[in-house]
């Protein structure tokens, strides 16, 4: 078979193939992938084209194209020299911008969004859609009308690649801002972000003065990544002919635009002096103001201290300590053109907020296997933390019978502005929203300091939240940079690549390591058909095909569902449908439900619902679980319910209720109880109702309280269809000051009378549930 005819070239079949891929992305180790091959038998019978690990890599290696290769090169600071591997930026930039997956949705030019035709309330979401490129692109034009501009966006962040003898890793990655958010984020599949660097994780441990070895660090860092960004030095002025995955040429200008990192990072990349702002002039003393007045740190003026160095040492080092930056000779960012570095840095959700913030006690204990302690809290157990944070405080007694109004009102701005600025879209209207809720935070933030927690609140992380708003606008919204991303690539891209290594000179195989894996990558994306792009954008309900019990009896729903008033509520159902040209009072609708007689002793059962994430923009996503509703003997659950009158955003309309059995009727039956216009839906549930949502969620806290439905002593249920059922609602109870302690997760709904709504479990019920 020829080349032409051979998709898996150089591979001579599918099998050949799919064992190589099973090989590098999948198997074990090179040593143990020769010992299966040499197996008497193993290779005959199976037709490959490679007898071992070695013969597969020599394949790899000079026959599969991939992305751009790695190169060692040394950098000489303070008379020492080290290693730094990189790759070519400008080939990586070509990589991505040429990457026939990305082709259907690169963005290439500026574009303003409003949601009237007044343009007066604007949307920020994509980087095209913020001030940056409108800006910088009007600079560019003055010089070359029509060029494309490429925004290229570096993170660093220094990890531990072992748990034991303290082994690091210094990954640099890079993306470019054409790529929507939706491929960059939240899929590292997708393979947005390439790995572009590892700089030294030396300790300089030679350098005997501590002052000196952080200074000397600094400089290393920076001349590093200096080497490694300093093609974009005159391609960012002249530009250079870029061709899309869609073939069409044009002429672009790759431009440093965002720097993502930690506050470390951040202090390091603005050469700033730890304590204060990375961004802004504002006094380290006065971080922790609303009001005090900043300025973004002048560039010029820090260029102009820079040059200094040609003056003299001791000059340059009293200009920069007059400036409030540290003694780096030559930044990285000093040559980029339309660079600034104080602008570039953005915020940091994951460490900012999550990590700054919100920072748990660590004596916070988790019951889901035994009582086990939280000793190191990761990203997602801080966000599960948030979820439930301001319910289990709200009945909490102060020290001295304090007021918990301040600390109610502090937790929840402090909340309202974490959900706030994780918002996939922002508006003007969303903005001041924002600012609202950090205004919220500050005016009680001082009952921290009353209770003894903090002595004050002089946090750069804190202060960080005043630039929010300016950085939307300017690079749009924070899932464009959050480093919660690049803490995911380190997975894949320095933890698994420092595994694969004998751990001797193990940079030199990682990157090795890496470029095979890509490789492979690569060569599947070739051999894998187009499918065509859905243009849906929602997320889809779904009920198993088959039931998860054919017949389940109105006792044993009774009795072990709970469904206490099961024949009365589908009695009155059947009636209600039989009669929707009627306005039907409840003692008619009771009296018609007493004559009908139903058919049947028993019900097909369902025990859950699921909600599966639907390709919101042809991304060819795969479908997952994002919301589901568990209806088992002792398990149910709370769903949040549509009447029809239902918006994407706000309560009215809906109504919560807990949901006993899921079930189905027979056709036939279903032919016999109901006119022939007005079938039932396959799918109905029984409901016992809470009542419905108050005008107001409560001022301390933000969330609404709702209590059971109750009629003459009984619970009010009915039956209603599943398509109804919008999402899952979590309901925290109202402990009181002292949780009772016969009350547990399977028995709580039916032991409280009364319940918050939690709007806090994630974004969707942010959005709809305030």
């Amino acid at each position: 078979m020829s080349n032409s005819e051979n998709p898996y070239s150089p591979f001579s079949s599918r099998m050949d193939w799919e064992i190589a891929q099973w090989a590098k992305l999948r198997g074990p180790s090179s040593t143990a992938f020769s010992d299966l091959l040499s197996i008497e038998g193993v290779n005959e019978h199976l037709g490959l084209s490679y007898k071992n690990s070695r013969e597969l890599n020599d394949i790899i290696d000079k026959q599969l194209p991939g992305c751009p290769t790695f190169r060692c090169e040394q950098i000489i600071v303070a008379g020492e020299a080290f290693d730094i591997y990189h790759r070519d930026v400008l080939e990586c930039i070509k990589a991505l911008y040429g990457d026939p997956d990305f082709a259907d949705y690169l963005v290439f030019a500026p574009e303003r969004h409003y949601t009237d035709d007044d343009e007066t309330v604007q949307l920020y979401s994509d980087m095209h859609t913020g001030k940056w490129w409108w800006n910088t692109q009007k600079m560019l034009d003055e010089k070359r009308l029509g060029a494309t501009i490429v925004p290229v966006i570096i993170s660093t962040d220094k990890t531990q690649v072992t748990m034991f003898h303290n082994k690091t890793a210094y990954p640099v990655y890079l993306t470019i801002g054409n790529i929507p958010k939706e491929i960059i984020h939240h899929k590292p599949s997708r393979r947005a972000h390439v790995l572009l660097a590892y700089l030294p994780t030396t300790c300089l441990e030679h350098i005997t003065n501590k002052a000196s070895r952080r200074r000397s660090a600094a400089n290393l860092y920076h001349a590093c990544m200096a080497r490694v960004l300093s093609p974009l030095e005159n391609t960012g002025l002249d530009g250079l002919a870029m061709r899309s995955g869609d073939g069409i040429l044009r002429h672009c200008h790759p431009l440093f635009a965002c720097f993502i990192g930690d506050y470390p990072e951040q202090v390091l990349a603005t050469t700033v002096k730890t304590t204060e702002c990375p961004k802004c002039d504002i006094p380290p003393d006065e971080l922790e103001s609303a009001t005090a007045p900043f300025e973004i740190r002048d560039l010029h003026a820090v260029l102009d201290t820079l040059a200094t160095i040609d003056v003299g040492d001791l000059e340059f080092v009293q200009a920069c300590r007059d400036a409030g930056i540290k003694p780096i000779v030559h930044p990285f960012w000093k040559r980029l053109p339309y660079a600034n570095i104080f602008q570039a840095v953005t915020p940091d959700i994951l460490h900012q907020l999550y990590q700054g913030l919100i920072t748990p006690n660590h004596h916070i204990r988790l019951f889901m296997k035994g009582i086990t302690g939280l000793s190191r809290v990761s990203c997602a157990e801080h966000a599960q933390i948030c979820c439930f944070l301001l319910g289990i405080i709200i009945d909490a007694r102060l020290p001295g019978n304090m007021s918990s109004t301040r600390l109610l009102r502090a937790v929840h701005g402090l909340l309202d502005f974490l959900y706030l600025a994780q918002y996939p879209c922002h508006s003007s209207e969303t903005l001041s929203l924002l600012d609202e809720a950090l205004v919220l935070f500050h005016d009680n933030k001082q009952i921290f300091v009353d209770l003894g927690i903090r002595n004050h609140f002089n946090l750069p992380k804190l202060h960080a939240t005043r630039h929010y708003i300016s950085m939307i606008r300017f690079f749009g919204t924070t899932d464009n940079y959050n480093t919660e991303y690049t803490e995911r690539l380190h997975i894949d891209l320095a933890k698994d690549a420092y595994r694969a290594t004998n751990h001797k000179d193990e940079f030199t195989q990682m990157t090795r390591w890496l470029e095979r894996k890509e490789k492979i990558v690569r060569h599947t994306k070739f051999i894998r058909c187009p499918r065509p792009a859905s243009l849906s954008f929602d997320r889809t309900r779904t009920l198993a095909k088959h039931p998860s019990a054919k017949a389940v009896s109105f006792q044993t729903l009774i009795s072990d569902y709970g469904a206490t008033y099961f024949r009365e509520a589908l009695a009155q159902y059947v009636a209600q449908q039989n009669h929707l040209d009627e306005s039907l009072s409840c003692s008619r609708l009771e009296a018609l439900a007493a004559n009908v007689h139903l058919p049947f002793h028993s019900v097909a059962v369902y025990h859950r619902i699921k909600w599966l994430s639907v390709d919101a923009r042809g991304h060819r996503d795969p479908l997952i679980t994002v919301d589901s509703v568990h209806v088992m003997p002792r398990r149910t659950s709370t769903p949040l319910i549509n009447n029809g009158t239902g918006q994407s955003v706000g309560v009215e309309g809906y109504r919560i209720g807990q949901i006993r059995a899921i079930f189905s009727i027979q056709e036939r039956d279903a032919r016999f109880l109901f006119p022939p216009a007005h079938q039932p839906p396959k799918h109905l549930a029984y409901i016992e109702w809470f009542k419905p949502f108050p005008s107001t969620p409560d001022s301390r806290h933000g969330m609404y309280k709702i209590n059971r439905l109750v009629r003459s002593g009984e619970r009010v249920a009915s039956i209603i269809p599943v398509s109804n059922i919008v999402r899952s609602v979590h309901l925290i109870p109202k402990f009181g000051p002292v949780a009772p302690h016969h009350w547990t997760s399977n028995n709580v709904l039916e032991e409280c009378d009364t319940f918050f709504v939690n709007c806090y479990i994630d974004r969707h019920s942010f959005v709809t549930l305030r």
